[in-house]
């Protein structure tokens, strides 16, 4: 199903029994945070929370929305989100004239995506809900806004969940990504630009003409927008075309009041204006999702020419940090919808899992069914060249037999057949940017783990040992047994 507004989504929530409202007066400087924290951590992620009184701003504050893999599924219109991931795995069913090659592979994703995804559709501005309410020059004012300060030594207030919109100066191609927003004023931010990020080359482009950037900063709407916008799509898919799919309605666009730039009409802020050339300003530190304060550094200045909001507008949001937060279910979903398309590019895996506690780039934990002598080394060879996976800093692969799902299992297995010297290699290539411990930023080592059982031909001539299960028979029996016994499991 696609929602309406962020608002039709939270009421939703609220009749499940999914949502927790606080009357009393909260301070958006720690107070949330430490709130929304202790909830994050509680069994299954906790409830969503709207704050209506939030001290400083008349408009309320929901955040942990996603913060469970039940209210991430209904974010996204279903009951599970593995139904998406069957749909997008029948899409990559392709015909036996398949290109073999890599780049064979990647040149079909256009047609997939034309396949299964509905495309965005300009609307009147006279019916659009994102402007309802605008606000021009010195009265577009971030200072009406509850905007978090996170951690006690975060630069400033950071807005955590938004929606950013460049084009590409040439082709005009649309891009959404997802990248904190420090606000430096009332009427200015910082742009956290990482280098690998599409928004980043979009700017490079204009400065390298002398050209300041339109780019608007969008707010709330359909939560399937906001999902889209942290997927890691390759170039050729327009994030609100994979938003299109997810709701199985198009995104109802409209132009924006003072910049070239159409962005949803169910949204409930848009924030309009240009990211200034050649200009850096000191942004951070902030409290991240590693974990740590990633440290302060120079980064492009954003100046505020319009906002326009919905009357009834709801400010989201999320924290991040030590894990798991909220962003767990928002990575578990990116785990289980692009599971199809990572084996469509390395189709010998059967299952990954990103861990919550590896902050998704640390830790990818590989199950593949092992067809012949360093296998294992393949797949990891792969996956470091398949878009984003790049910045995976550690890639344990295991057998078939091993559950990925259940990282206990994968830290017993695996730790049992590996020979250090023998099964793990490293690797030089790009790091996350928010990588506290390479030597450079952006720039160091990787390792793979292969702990899938050794082979003769691999130089492993001793008996390979069989891990300890019960007979059938003997369990069957069992079960009986133990239903009279009473036993809780």
């Amino acid at each position: 199903m696609a929602y309406q507004s962020l608002h039709e989504f939270i009421q939703r929530l609220d009749k499940a029994g999914e949502l927790r409202r606080i009357q009393q007066q909260v301070d958006p400087y720690l107070e949330i945070t430490e709130i929304a924290d202790r909830v994050m951590k509680m069994p299954g992620g906790g409830p969503a929370l709207l704050f209506e009184n939030v001290k400083g701003s008349k408009f309320p504050l929901a955040i942990n929305l996603m913060g469970s893999r039940k209210r991430m599924s209904w974010a996204l219109g279903v009951d599970d989100i593995e139904e998406i991931a069957d749909e997008i795995a029948a899409l990559t069913r392709l015909p036996s004239n398949m290109p073999a090659s890599l780049l064979g592979k990647i040149q079909i994703l256009p047609q997939l995506a034309a396949l299964g995804a509905i495309a965005p559709k300009l609307i009147s501005p006279v019916t659009a809900p994102c402007q309802e309410v605008v606000k021009l020059g010195k009265d577009a004012n971030l200072d009406e806004l509850p905007i978090l300060t996170c951690w006690p030594d975060d630069g400033g207030p950071f807005i955590t969940l938004p929606l950013v919109f460049t084009k590409d100066e040439g082709t005009g191609k649309r891009n959404v990504g997802m990248y904190r927003i420090q606000k430096q004023g009332p009427h200015e931010t910082g742009m956290h630009w990482q280098r690998h990020k599409v928004g980043s080359r979009h700017y490079a482009n204009y400065e390298a003409k002398g050209r300041d950037i339109p780019v608007a900063i969008v707010l709330g709407g359909d939560p399937a927008l906001t999902y889209a916008a942290t997927a890691p799509l390759p170039d050729e898919i327009d994030e609100m075309v994979f938003a299109g799919f997810l709701r199985k309605k198009p995104v109802e666009l409209v132009k924006c009041k003072t910049i070239d730039m159409e962005v949803p009409a169910d949204a409930d802020f848009v924030l309009e204006g240009y990211v200034a050339h050649s200009e850096r300003r000191r942004e951070g530190p902030f409290g991240d999702h590693t974990g740590y304060y990633s440290l302060a550094d120079d980064y492009p200045v954003f100046r505020i020419t319009a906002i326009t909001h919905r009357r009834s507008a709801v400010y989201p949001c999320t924290i991040v940090g030590p894990p798991p937060m909220e962003d767990k279910y928002l990575g578990l979903a990116t785990e289980r919808l692009f599971l199809p398309l990572a084996r469509l590019m390395v189709p010998e895996i059967i299952d990954y899992h990103l861990p919550s506690e590896g902050a998704f780039h640390n830790l990818a934990l590989i199950r593949i069914k092992k067809r012949y002598p360093g296998h294992a080394f393949k797949v990891m060879h792969a996956l470091w060249g398949l878009g984003q996976m790049m910045f995976t800093k550690c890639i344990v692969v295991v057998d078939e037999d091993v559950d990925v799902q259940n990282p206990g299992e994968v830290v017993w297995r695996a730790f049992a057949n590996i020979d250090p010297e023998r099964d793990i290699t490293f690797v030089k290539g790009p790091i996350d940017v928010l990588d506290h411990a390479s030597p450079l930023m952006a720039f160091g080592s990787k390792m793979g783990v292969d702990a899938t059982r050794k082979w003769p031909d691999e130089g492993f001539t001793r008996e390979w040992p069989e891990v300890l299960t019960m007979t059938p028979a003997i369990k069957q029996r069992v079960d009986a047994i133990w239903r009279s016994l009473g036993i809780e499991a």
